[in-house]
């Protein structure tokens, strides 16, 4: 078994000829990736290149000179307008990401307000974003400098209630505490540089019981749109610790009013429309922004008195760790007109002892340097609405 072993199979072969190039972009010069990631981030995009009648060119050179248009697979999302500007980037049909105006965008501190109209904000905030979702999102608050910390934690704490801290740019649940005193929150607050509050923002939240959280998103590459709900599983890392064991969506033909046509449980319709809500707002509230691949997680759960809560936590406008599901749902609707609906899921192992399905997508199969032996692979498979 080698090393980084990459394997997409059971790919389309109705490609026609070659119309332009797909190339993957790491957004960090240093790219802190793991060789899995890295791997995966390759076999998604040859999977596009496929799906595009494309050729795979590797990562960007901005030396070298490409027949035709270019297709981007950044590695995180793209910062900067003009930036996208001079990569050839214009619009979502450029790149399975997305772009943002400013970096604060693409990150939680967004999803709530300021603690009140004058506080300390970044250029480019927009008051007008959460007045939009103030009913799609949880209560909670972002800040951005220590003596705001104070004065919302302090607000939030009175309410009896658990306050959940987390860093924005954190992703897959790290980077967040609960604390339920004011002891608590100074020394969380001790614990954190002022500096990169000013520049990143933290998000204070009321902190949630019971909670279950699904993925909600859209994608769309080469003339196809899907739309999708799932959820996402946990498994046990080669270190014993419980991580992210893949996703399992069900994905439908078409934008988010299609996937809300569907026969749907109760909760994952809210989700959806809460979903919908935050991804209007953000086309709207932040000129520029646009993207291809579009995630949203969406908590429910109960807060202390007891009542539901239903609301976004975040965004993802980036290649994320459902995207070998979403691709192989696009492949699938390309390959059969027809079809209307199909469950596909991704799912990642660790300790090296499991194999993959016959009619899997293998993104990674191997031994990663940091994190050991993984296996990383997606299937596409029948759904009982077969529209």
């Amino acid at each position: 078994m080698k090393s980084s072993e990459t394997v997409v199979s059971n790919v389309s072969s109705k490609i026609s000829a070659l119309r332009g190039s797909v190339v993957g972009y790491a957004t960090d010069d240093r790219d802190y990736s793991s060789p899995h990631e890295r791997a995966t981030r390759e076999g998604i995009a040859r999977r596009i290149a496929e799906l595009k009648g494309y050729e795979y060119a590797g990562e960007y050179e901005p030396s070298q000179r490409y027949g035709g248009p270019v297709y981007f697979v950044p590695s995180d999302t793209l910062v900067g307008i003009e930036n996208a500007h001079g990569l050839g980037i214009r619009s979502e049909n450029d790149l399975f990401g997305g772009v943002v105006p400013y970096a604060f965008v693409a990150t939680k501190a967004i999803t709530h307000p300021l603690i009140e109209p004058h506080a300390f904000a970044p250029e480019g905030w927009s008051r007008d974003f959460w007045h939009r979702v103030h009913d799609s999102v949880p209560f909670g608050y972002t800040v951005f400098t220590p003596e705001d910390v104070r004065s919302v934690g302090a607000s939030l704490l009175k309410r009896r209630c658990p306050v959940r801290i987390k860093r924005v740019r954190a992703t897959a649940g790290r980077g967040q505490q609960v604390v339920t005193t004011a002891a608590e929150l100074e020394q969380a607050l001790a614990a954190m540089d002022a500096g990169r509050i000013a520049n990143d923002g933290l998000v204070l939240e009321e902190n949630l019981d019971d909670v279950t959280t699904l993925s909600v998103g859209q994608v769309r590459v080469a003339g196809i749109v899907a739309s999708y709900y799932g959820s996402q599983t946990l498994t046990v890392d080669n270190q014993g610790e419980q991580v992210y064991g893949g996703s399992d969506l069900v994905v439908v033909r078409g934008d988010f009013d299609a996937l809300l046509e569907m026969r749907l449980p109760d909760d994952v319709r809210r989700a959806v429309a809460h979903a919908r809500t935050y991804d209007a707002a953000a086309r709207e509230c932040f000129p520029g922004f646009f993207a291809s691949r579009r995630n949203y997680d969406v908590v429910l759960g109960r807060d202390c008195d007891g009542r539901e809560r239903c609301g976004v936590l975040e965004q993802s406008w980036r290649m994320g760790g459902a995207s070998g599901a979403e691709l192989g749902a696009l492949h699938a609707f390309h390959d059969e007109p027809s079809l209307h609906v199909v469950r596909a899921r991704t799912v990642e192992l660790y300790g090296g002892r499991e194999k993959p399905p016959p009619h899997a997508t293998v993104y990674f199969n191997g031994i990663d340097d940091r994190v050991g032996p993984m296996l990383k692979y997606a299937v596409v498979e029948p759904h009982a609405d077969t529209r």
